[in-house]
């Protein structure tokens, strides 16, 4: 009988998972199993003759080429295995980790390779949504979460140009409070919703990709007024909308903004998700620390006026004092209380007595300049610090100032309303040398004033 047929070492080669390969002194490929076809896109026989080096990654190929020479030496210096990363035959990264030896009888390096790039997306996933998790509790407010949430995200894909863009649905605006381009160059800026790539993935509620190719046929679904923007978004550019929960309602609350830097370089299927992934996310952490903002803004801010509450403001005091104390400078303090608001809430109300107490304090925020701080400190006394007045007549020019601010008449449902402030004052150092002090010569020095105004004149006077 005749013996039965012996398949081919190429045959039992090919019912491998993993891709076999051989690679010649000159770093070309003289064999591939069928396997290298699913992993890499192309069949063993265009792979016959192309350079290995040609199909890794370009920031992989330093590392690789030294991984290469220790092997044809004979010293690999980190264990049998190896990872980097390919370029398919579509264009996106394939994650890979080999084994190889040296054949010094053939001249050739034989390799094993494994795609693990599903397996390194868990594990990057899962990384990312700690890192996540932990920058939102780190950070103190927006502008120090969003560095953060830039190096997260340069490390599941490449983010050389990026940007956070959050939407004002009030005044259809879009904020760009953190933009890094592909040069480095942080910015930041705010522009109309309407006509904008930004405002087109935020109004939309869909993912956009600018990409040279057939992926440019998606420009189709832009509106004509941006094609033009869209061709400046060359190589590539991606975004995705950030979208936020509230009372199970899902809403649009800004985008992720990428962009690569010059080159073949696109961002294939698989990023996409990746980014699709994060944006969710960092949706959530951007809420959460948007709360954190407005419960720290409450118990350090007057819930009426919005100015800085007593707290506040005596820490702004204590600061205040620091730095004179550095310095050897001074700064004074003012103590105001407005006459006959009692009068107000009895006639008008407590709702209206509200609208005046607010109108105050913009009157104030207006007569002092931007260094100054103005706090509320409980009902209608409000205080004021001003910065570097260190003379009494300085003092009183400010406050005759803000006494004349106050001429004009209120408008208080219908009624033109007139209230004044009584003013005290107290300079640092010569009036006190701690905070309690100057609150209390300041608040003595209001209520001799309020005294004088209230007074009936004397007679001869």
């Amino acid at each position: 009988m005749k013996p039965p047929p012996t398949p081919s070492r190429e045959a039992f080669l090919d019912l491998l998972l993993d891709a076999v390969f051989a690679v010649d002194a000159d770093g070309r490929f003289v064999f591939a199993n069928a396997a290298a076809e699913r992993i890499l896109g192309y069949t063993p026989q265009e792979l016959v003759g192309m350079g290995m080096i040609d199909l890794v990654a370009p920031e992989d190929r330093a590392r690789t080429l030294a991984r290469v020479d220790e092997i044809v030496g004979g010293t690999p210096s980190s264990g049998p295995y190896f990872e980097n990363r390919y370029v398919h035959k579509e264009g996106r990264y394939v994650d890979i980790m080999w084994s190889a030896r040296w054949s010094e009888a053939d001249q050739l390096r034989v390799a094993v390779a494994r795609d693990v790039t599903e397996r390194k997306r868990a594990d990057a996933l899962r990384a990312a949504m700690y890192a996540i998790s932990e920058a939102a509790n780190a950070a103190s407010s927006l502008p120090a979460l969003f560095p953060l949430l830039h190096r997260i995200v340069d490390e599941l894909l490449p983010a050389p140009g990026f940007a956070i863009a959050l939407y004002d649905g009030d005044d259809d605006l879009i904020l760009l409070p953190y933009h890094v381009d592909e040069h480095g160059a942080v910015g930041a800026s705010s522009m109309p919703a309407a006509d904008t790539l930004c405002g087109h993935v935020i109004k939309s509620g869909g993912a956009l990709l600018l990409a040279p190719g057939p992926e440019t046929q998606r420009l189709a679904a832009l509106p004509a007024s941006l094609h033009a923007d869209a061709r400046r978004c060359s190589p590539c550019w991606l975004g995705v909308p950030l979208k936020s929960r509230k009372k199970g309602l899902e809403e649009t609350i800004g985008a992720i903004i990428v962009k690569c830097l010059p080159g073949p370089r696109q961002y294939s299927r698989i990023e996409q998700e990746l980014l699709h992934f994060v944006a969710g996310q960092v949706g959530t952490a951007i809420e959460r620390v948007r709360m954190q903002e407005q419960l720290q803004h409450m118990a350090r801010h007057d819930g009426l006026t919005g100015l800085p509450n007593r707290q506040l403001f005596l820490d702004r005091l204590d600061a205040a004092l620091a730095r004179a104390v550095r310095s050897g400078g001074g700064f004074a303090l003012l103590y105001l209380d407005l006459d006959n608001f009692k009068q107000v809430n009895d006639r008008h109300g407590h709702g209206a007595g509200d609208v005046l107490l607010c109108e105050v304090a913009r009157r104030l925020q207006q007569a002092v300049r931007d260094v100054d701080s103005v706090g509320r400190i409980g009902g209608d006394e409000f205080v004021v610090l001003l910065e570097g007045v260190d003379k009494p007549a300085d003092a009183a020019l400010i406050a005759g100032k803000i006494e004349q601010v106050f001429e004009r008449p209120i408008e208080l449902r219908g009624q033109a309303l007139r209230i004044a402030p009584s003013i005290g004052h107290a300079l640092y150092p010569f009036d006190g040398l701690t905070a309690a002090q100057l609150l209390e010569h300041a608040d003595g020095a209001m209520y001799r004033a309020k005294h004088a105004r209230s007074a009936p004149p004397q007679p001869g006077g």
